[in-house]
C-alpha cells in the first residue's frame, strides 16, 4: 500500500489524499443535504407519494402470491412469503369472499343467497368444494370466481394506488417542482 502512496504521490499530487477528501466532502454533504430545512421541506412534499408507493409494492407482492398458489393454501403461503404480525390472513380472505358474495347476492342479484350462508359457513380451505358439492347444477365455475374475488380487489387496490401516485406527481410538477429531485431529497433526508 506504501508503494501505491508513494507512486500516486510521485508527480507532486497525492491522490490517494484527493480522494479521501473527497469521500469526507460527499459525506459532509450529505449530512448537509439530510438537515437542511429547505430539503426537509421539499422531503415533505415526496412523503404522500412514498407511502402510495410503499403500499403499491405490497400489493403487487401480495398479488404475486395470490396469482402463484391454489384457495386452499393461500392463507398459509401469504402468511409465510409475506409476514405481518398484524395480519390474520386467513380472515382477511374471507372477509373478501363474503363481501364479494354479499354484492354478487343482493346488489348485483346473480347469485343466490343460500350460496352466501354456505360461504359463511365455510373455511377457505373447503369453500370450493363445498359450493361444487352443495351446486352441482351451478355453471358458475366456483374455483375461478373465489379467486377472481381476491385477484380483482387486489387489481383494484393497485390501481388506485397508481392513480394516487400519477396526482402526486402532478401536483409536483405543477408546483414546478422535478419528481425525480424531490424523491432523491426525500430519500437522503430519511436516509433510505
Amino acid at each position: 500500500m506504501d508503494e501505491l502512496k508513494a507512486f500516486l504521490s510521485s508527480d507532486g499530487n497525492d491522490a490517494f489524499q484527493d480522494d479521501v477528501k473527497e469521500e469526507k466532502n460527499q459525506e459532509v454533504a450529505k449530512k448537509e443535504t439530510k438537515h437542511n430545512p429547505k430539503n426537509i421541506e421539499l422531503a415533505k412534499l415526496y412523503e404522500d407519494a412514498y407511502e402510495y408507493e410503499e403500499e403499491l409494492a405490497a400489493f403487487e407482492a401480495e398479488l404475486k402470491v395470490v396469482d402463484a398458489h391454489s384457495i386452499e393454501e393461500l392463507a398459509a403461503a401469504l402468511t409465510k412469503e409475506l409476514p405481518d404480525e398484524e395480519r390474520d390472513y386467513e380472515k382477511e380472505l374471507e372477509g373478501i369472499l363474503v363481501a364479494t358474495w354479499v354484492h354478487k347476492v343482493e346488489t348485483l342479484k346473480t347469485h343466490p343467497q343460500e350460496q352466501l350462508d354456505l360461504i359463511k359457513e365455510c373455511t377457505l380451505s373447503n369453500v370450493v368444494e363445498k359450493l361444487d358439492a352443495a351446486f352441482p347444477e351451478s355453471e358458475n365455475d366456483f374455483k375461478k370466481e373465489v379467486k377472481a374475488a381476491f385477484t380483482d380487489r387486489l387489481k383494484t387496490l393497485i390501481s388506485i394506488k397508481k392513480e394516487h401516485i400519477k396526482e402526486e406527481i402532478t401536483d409536483l410538477k405543477i408546483a414546478g417542482l422535478k419528481p425525480t429531485y424531490v424523491k432523491r431529497i426525500f430519500k437522503q433526508v430519511n436516509g433510505l
